[in-house]
């Protein structure tokens, strides 16, 4: 009679670690499925730059830059990647982070639909290039901070998910 519920909690607690190394295979899977996506869409290596996002009072900024100074091939895969990036955003086009997270990120159908309210200004740094959204709309502001907060998510940044001063 006593080995029935040891025998149940035994259970119970290796179905919940199978289950939990189940769902940390299935994320491992999924980031590198967005980093090899990534690779192809950006045109550039991940292992090779350094992705930055954050979160600011008017919108937000999205920076890339090589890890290696020398690497000149892929600062300029960055700078060309961000640039069109820019124009595509201000088109209203956000195809390439849907093929990146194969979804469409949280926050995009307001930045589509109000795409006029938004400012995409593309610029080159030293070691690459960010792309700065501004924008006075509050409700396009939030979205947004919610495609740059499930940018972070989903490229590991540990940027920080808060607004930052300009």
């Amino acid at each position: 009679m006593t080995r029935t519920p040891i025998l149940a909690a035994a259970f119970s607690l290796a179905l919940s670690l199978a289950t939990s190394a189940l769902a940390q295979d299935c994320h491992s899977s999924h980031h590198a499925d967005v980093d090899s996506r990534g690779d192809h869409v950006m045109g550039f290596d991940h292992d090779k730059t350094t992705h930055g996002f954050r979160l600011t009072p008017k919108g937000g900024v999205i920076e890339v830059a090589v890890n290696d100074a020398k690497d000149e091939a892929s600062l300029e895969a960055i700078r060309t990647h961000l640039e069109h990036i820019s124009k595509m955003f201000a088109d209203g086009d956000f195809d390439a982070p849907m093929l990146i997270h194969g979804e469409q990120p949280p926050g995009v159908d307001v930045m589509k639909k109000d795409k006029a309210k938004i400012a995409w200004e593309y610029v080159e740094t030293v070691r690459g290039g960010r792309v700065v959204a501004t924008t006075e709309d509050a409700a396009v502001k939030d979205a947004i901070h919610a495609f740059l907060r499930f940018q972070i998510e989903e490229h590991r940044t540990g940027d920080s998910e808060d607004v930052q001063d300009e």
